[in-house]
């Protein structure tokens, strides 16, 4: 893949967790209060119920399992733990807890998809750290146990299900948005009852309620995780959870323009090092090269066709196949 490629490759992956920072908003602003884990069921279930309709396509042999896993680990288990850290933290602790994120992928890459762990991903593993925490990060911010420990899990969860991705891949024949309708859906169904027994459902919806709900399943669901699944597909792990890095960017940024929240020198500092840890751990064409990754094959130049002697004594070139020109 070019590098022209895959600067493009890495800008529409980005829109994924962009989206995804402006939950905070979307939550705040138009769903009810204090029913997060209705709004993550309400994101993920209808949404992959639209996709599985939609493509018709269930999972084959292995892959129910598989899907199973990555619906578990990429929505259901991974939204269940961010709010879980949410409610025992500070917004900004948790977004800083959860910067480990790309640090897990580095140690289980290099475990299971036997990627090399390079001077500039250490690099980008502490600037991102830096970066989120200045971003995001307020002086009087304590800490919770159970907090940081869900956060951790989170974490955890989200490395965990990139790095499988690369590893199992898709199965031949599925398109992006059959696999992103398997997840969501599993995700879905495991948030249900958990929903059903720890919180009430509204006593009526707005019109405003619903167009946040319909948002954060259509656009921040649907849309977005076809988005995030496309990029896990075509780049390397660690550099698609560096992407992450957005959200809290999104988020900050937001919440300025919208919130009339303030914007320190030292968030913009941050967010400064959060985009430079981005940049630095995307891949480039050369650096594969220098780093040992197999490069594709190219195919010897063609040889002239030998001549052929014609019945009247002189030469003639052979006629050229029209097989397989269309």
């Amino acid at each position: 893949m070019s590098s022209q490629r895959l600067a493009t490759t890495s800008a529409v992956t980005a829109l994924a967790p962009l989206v995804w920072g402006s939950t905070y908003l979307i939550t705040t602003e138009f769903l009810p209060s204090d029913k997060p884990l209705l709004a993550s069921t309400l994101r993920a279930l209808p949404a992959g119920l639209i996709l599985l309709g939609f493509t018709r396509v269930l999972p084959k042999g292995i892959w129910w399992w598989r899907a199973v896993v990555l619906g578990v680990l990429n929505i259901g288990a991974f939204f269940y733990f961010l709010f879980l850290a949410a409610y025992h933290l500070p917004g900004g602790v948790a977004a800083l807890v959860m910067s480990i994120q790309p640090m897990i992928v580095l140690l289980l890459g290099a475990v299971l998809l036997r990627e090399k762990i390079l001077p500039q991903h250490i690099v980008s593993c502490v600037l991102g750290a830096v970066g989120v925490a200045l971003l995001v990060l307020e002086p009087k911010a304590g800490l919770d146990g159970i907090g940081v420990v869900a956060g951790l899990l989170g974490a955890l969860c989200m490395a965990s299900g990139i790095v499988l991705v690369k590893r199992w891949g898709r199965p031949e024949g599925v398109t992006v948005l059959t696999f992103t309708g398997w997840q969501l859906t599993v995700g879905g169904v495991l948030l249900l009852p958990i929903t059903l027994a720890t919180e009430t459902l509204p006593d009526h919806l707005s019109w405003k309620n619903i167009g946040g709900f319909a948002y954060l399943g259509i656009i921040g669901a649907l849309i977005a995780y076809a988005l995030w699944f496309r990029g896990l597909a075509r780049l390397p792990a660690l550099a698609a959870s560096f992407l992450s890095f957005a959200s809290p960017l999104c988020a900050t940024v937001l919440g300025y323009l919208f919130l009339h929240q303030s914007l320190r020198p030292l968030q913009l500092l941050g967010g400064v090092a959060v985009i430079g840890a981005v940049v630095i751990a995307q891949p480039r064409r050369g650096r594969a090269a220098r780093s040992g990754a197999p490069q594709p094959a190219t195919e010897p130049a063609a040889q002239p066709a030998p001549l052929q002697q014609s019945p009247t004594g002189g030469t003639t070139t052979p006629p050229v196949p029209t097989e397989g020109i269309r």
